[in-house]
């Protein structure tokens, strides 16, 4: 799919400025790896409201970089590194987690979808450690990245996330795996008609 494609490029350009090259290698190493669910559903609803070009891409690649972050910590907290004795490969993805998170924020920064990014954030740290509590396998991170790429799509083209158009991330990502599989998995969801509809983009004057 392009659009993968060309969130996977933006997603890797912007750690192309991050040092040791050790650090920039593994950042890369993770986005090639990573699903771009997070990404395409950005440029869908961003696309939905008119928006194109690197404005499109930017944004999808600041909500995939949170995403690939906040997968590689939850991927450390339940299969712990450093009690299989590797502890410099875990201490090395412990800083590539917190630089894509941080990568990601950068490019969100100053956005409308900021404070929902800080929020998804947040959400993470209380719900894992809620989980891990109780002994569950269940996550919400899934489900709270895709609200964050319809805050972060709507808004680009100046709307606002409507309570359908939440839902509909929701329901989303309630269909998929996690952590999210291959984008192709997108090819039987009709995603288009459902946020051209939720967003209000084809309403009658």
């Amino acid at each position: 799919m392009e659009d993968a494609a060309a969130v996977r490029r933006t997603a890797r350009a912007s750690v192309d400025d991050i040092e040791p090259a050790r650090l920039r290698d593994d950042l890369r190493s993770f986005i090639d790896d990573g699903s771009m669910v997070p990404g395409v559903v950005t440029t869908l609803v961003a696309r939905t409201h008119g928006v194109e070009g690197d404005a499109l891409y930017e944004r999808a690649a600041g909500v995939q970089l949170i995403y690939e972050g906040l997968r590689l910590t939850r991927s450390l907290a339940d299969d712990e590194p450093w009690l299989s004795g590797d502890r410099d490969s875990g201490d090395m993805h412990v800083l590539a987690a917190n630089a894509l998170v941080a990568r990601g924020f950068y490019v969100l920064a100053c956005t409308e979808a900021a404070e929902a990014a800080v929020a998804v954030v947040r959400a993470f740290g209380r719900d894992e450690t809620e989980r891990r509590v109780r002994g569950e396998e269940e996550t919400t991170l899934e489900a709270d990245v895709l609200e964050l790429a319809v805050v972060a799509g709507v808004t680009a083209g100046g709307g606002e996330p409507t309570a359908d158009l939440r839902s509909m991330a929701t329901d989303l990502a309630s269909t998929l795996d996690a952590p999210f599989p291959a984008v192709a998995a997108l090819d039987d969801h009709d995603l288009t008609e459902r946020v051209s509809r939720d967003t209000g983009a084809f309403a009658d004057p």
